[in-house]
């Protein structure tokens, strides 16, 4: 474990313990504590999967400069600046047979969302809400890179990027 949450205030906050994360990392070593007063994240300065850290960068820009369905492209970008294999598709829903199937959410998996009928979304997870519900950090949201907390009935599958 990175760190712990404290409560202070009705806020949590990320106490650190260590400011390097394992060199192998697993979706285990991000997990983020459960609590149930409120959001649990793991912020992306403090031992988070760098893929993380790299999306945090782009928020409030589009580094694609697409104009719609680019979300796929901007974590294939982020993917490949951390030294990560891309699915090689701009098809988010492409991204559910993409690296290691989880069970459930983990900062820093990939969540591959519905969108309709047949659409998809696509982004990392930084943290999980009361609910259950995963926060994304994504590539297309309101047109730029942003963060959302999205119902995790749209939910098709979380990954671990290999």
């Amino acid at each position: 474990m990175i760190g712990k949450f404290v409560r202070v205030s009705s806020v949590l906050l990320l106490s650190t313990l260590a400011l390097q994360a394992p060199a192998l990392a697993s979706p285990s070593d991000f997990a983020p504590e459960r609590t149930g007063i409120g959001v649990s994240t793991i912020g992306a300065t403090f031992g988070a999967p760098s893929w993380l850290a790299i999306a945090e960068g782009y928020k409030g820009t589009n580094p694609t400069r697409k104009n719609s369905l680019w979300c796929a492209d901007f974590l294939n970008l982020v993917l490949g600046q951390s030294g990560m294999k891309s699915s090689n598709s701009s098809m988010a829903r492409s991204f559910a047979n993409y690296g290691r199937r989880l069970s459930g959410p983990q900062v820093g998996a990939i969540a591959v969302l519905s969108r309709g009928k047949r659409g998809g979304h696509v982004g990392i997870v930084k943290g999980i809400d009361a609910r259950g519900n995963p926060i994304i950090i994504s590539g297309n949201h309101g047109r730029r890179v942003g963060e959302g907390t999205y119902s995790r009935n749209r939910v098709i599958a979380y990954v671990w990027p290999s």
